[in-house]
């Protein structure tokens, strides 16, 4: 079956700037110059400025972000890192990809981020990074995280794969710990039209260490500093971020709005759990879960309507085959029950408030 309500149409940001992305497009193949040259430069400039950041460095990926992130704050074998539970699995990765060890630790019901009062009990002498998660768009509660990092002498990467432009307690996320690691995956609220990251940082010298990282370990050719990596974000997704860039605060207002949209259209129904916000935060809603004990059927029944959802995340990261033999990692039931009851409706800047409530009345007549 067709479906009359894609779940996010990825191609409606290029429709909508299709002569200033082409425009770029053509710029960048004009040039000549595709890796590390002035559009990079560029786009790292006004991205940092924009989240309020010193630092920009543009990398491959969001996950190339974690771990480059990661090596810059001196994590490697023997380390712990306090990680979400409840979190994509990539974030599991980039701690396992310097060979340090991830500690996985429950959300707040509800809010679905790291619980700043389950840390201490997952503290010991090896951990060193605390690594909280914007899950969803929605800011973590960084206040008492930044305070148990520096009680306990602890680094702070932030994974803000999901959260441009989000802010806490007024400033837009991107410099309010160490490191702050994003992904600019087609998907994401500012997506490019590829594979692109990158990390931002009030710290000089991080910001200096990730770029030479990411360049093979390398400032000046075949001269290298270190053991490092190819990860670099190429001139074209540069120029094609730096079209949507200005965009951003325009769709993410979209955003709000269908999101306030269906908190109102939803509110009340018996057994269906809304996402809260944190007070002090603005949600950068880059997805819309909601909570059903009868997730399964209420998806299948939204389907039949052509309304297409999915599954953030069917499988926790420990879990899954990747992880399950590496130790006892024992029972996180918060997070187990959502991956059974969590189900994202249909967001993006370019779904509208027609088919949002397309979207309400077919979930009302399911509980009906």
């Amino acid at each position: 079956m067709v479906n009359s309500i894609p779940f996010l149409d990825v191609g409606a940001a290029y429709r909508e700037l299709r002569s200033e992305t082409d425009g770029a497009i053509h710029r960048v193949l004009d040039s000549g110059w595709y890796l590390l040259g002035k559009e990079l430069e560029s786009f790292e400039a006004e991205y940092a400025a924009w989240c309020g950041a010193q630092h920009c460095v543009g990398l491959a990926n969001g996950l190339e972000a974690i771990v480059l992130g990661l090596k810059a704050l001196g994590v490697g074998p023997g380390d712990e890192v306090l990680v979400p539970a409840n979190t994509y699995i990539a974030t599991w990765l980039g701690v396992s990809y310097v060979g340090a060890t991830p500690v996985p630790v429950e959300p707040i019901p509800g809010l679905w981020n790291m619980d700043p009062a389950r840390l201490e009990a997952a503290l010991t002498s090896r951990t060193k990074v605390v690594l909280p998660v914007h899950l969803y768009g929605q800011p973590a509660d960084l206040d008492p995280i930044l305070e148990f990092a520096k009680r306990h002498g602890l680094r702070l990467l932030e994974d803000a794969a999901q959260a441009h432009g989000a802010r806490y307690q007024g400033l837009r996320i991107g410099a309010h710990g160490d490191v702050v690691a994003w992904s600019f995956y087609p998907g994401k609220n500012l997506g490019c039209l590829g594979d692109g990251g990158g990390i931002t940082t009030n710290d000089p010298e991080l910001a200096d260490r990730v770029r030479v990282l990411r360049n093979y370990g390398s400032r000046v050719k075949y001269k290298n500093e270190v053991k490092g990596h190819n990860s670099r974000l190429d001139e074209l997704q540069a120029a094609i971020l730096r079209v949507r860039l200005p965009y951003m605060d325009h769709w993410n207002a979209r955003r709000a709005t269908l999101a306030n949209q269906y908190l109102q259209g939803l509110r009340g129904l018996p057994g269906l759990g809304l996402p809260l916000v944190l007070e002090g935060t603005q949600p950068a809603w880059h997805l819309f879960v909601v909570d059903h004990p009868r997730r399964d059927a209420l998806q299948a029944h939204l389907l039949e309507r052509g309304i297409q959802t999915l599954i953030h995340y069917p499988i926790p990261a420990h879990l899954s085959e990747a992880y399950a033999s590496d130790r006892d990692w024992g029972i996180f039931p918060i997070t187990e029950a959502a991956s059974r009851t969590h189900l994202s409706l249909p967001m993006g800047p370019h779904l509208s408030p027609a088919n949002v409530d397309v979207v309400i009345e077919a979930i009302r007549a399911f509980q009906a």
